[in-house]
């Protein structure tokens, strides 16, 4: 069976999980393997998803669960991104949606899907940010934008805003971590429409920290609205980039200067 969530397009053998260990061929159907299992829950300011033009001041319930489309070697989540059998509660959409309700006294605003890649577990986010917009939740995306466009289009109707981690703008570079280009790219076309969205791109020095590739990056994103802000990221050593420095400050400020000529908004972040 083909799993059209994504551009990998697995071919899943009866039984199997695919590439992000999430979705699995059972009885020749592609399921949702992770349905409802959190690995990680907490109610967090709406800054560190991040967004910073989305309703600031506020937090939000934070939900993720396991499995990635992608192979970041500097993953910071990559204890639950990088497995497909890890303890994790189990939660209903229903039953998400009213802890979200009851946590509106402590300042809540909605449910954000994050941590690991959400859209993995694009059925378990959709049943459930279905029934959050009945409720008057708002509804957050923390994703890396590898869906193809038809889910991506059944969904966005139900989404309030998106951070869209951009992790380069070279297609060669994309391919080392797994990803395709080409679809991030028409993720934040499509989404762009119809949400708030803002981007982050986490600069990893000497693989996409190159002054041109942020030139295009932030012309592109200024094409599609210069209002859209871009949190440009400090690179810390973890999981298989240990070896490798942290991001220079310097090289930081270089970046953020280049991309202010083209957006309104531009924020750097992990420092």
């Amino acid at each position: 069976m083909i799993c059209d969530l994504c551009p990998r397009h697995c071919d899943i053998p009866e039984g199997s999980l695919g590439f992000c260990g999430a979705r699995r061929n059972k009885n020749g159907e592609i399921l949702c393997d992770n349905y409802g299992k959190l690995t990680a829950i907490a109610l967090d300011p709406i800054e560190k998803k991040p967004l910073k033009k989305f309703f600031p001041g506020t937090k939000i319930l934070s939900v993720g669960s396991y499995g990635c489309n992608m192979r970041c070697p500097y993953c910071q989540n990559y204890r639950i991104s990088m497995s497909h059998d890890i303890d994790s509660i189990n939660m209903s959409p229903k039953e998400l949606v009213d802890t979200a309700i009851d946590m509106k006294k402590h300042d809540n605003i909605g449910i954000a899907f994050t941590y690991n890649e959400p859209l993995i577990g694009y059925e378990f986010v959709y049943d459930t940010a279905t029934l959050a917009k009945e409720e008057d939740l708002e509804v957050v995306l923390v994703t890396n934008g590898m869906i193809n466009e038809k889910p991506l289009k059944k969904l966005v109707p139900y989404v309030d805003a998106l951070n869209i981690d951009l992790k380069g703008f070279e297609p060669e570079y994309y391919k080392s971590l797994g990803g395709d280009l080409d679809t991030v790219k028409k993720t934040i076309e499509i989404t762009s429409k119809h949400c708030h969205v803002e981007i982050a791109s986490l600069i990893v020095p000497e693989e996409n920290d190159k002054v041109s590739s942020m030139e295009n990056m932030s012309l592109w994103l200024s094409n599609i609205d210069k209002r859209m802000p871009l949190h440009i990221n400090r690179f810390f050593p973890c999981y298989k980039s240990t070896y490798k420095e942290k991001t220079e400050l310097a090289s930081l400020f270089q970046l953020r200067e280049i991309a202010a000529k083209h957006l309104n908004y531009v924020y750097i972040g992990n420092i």
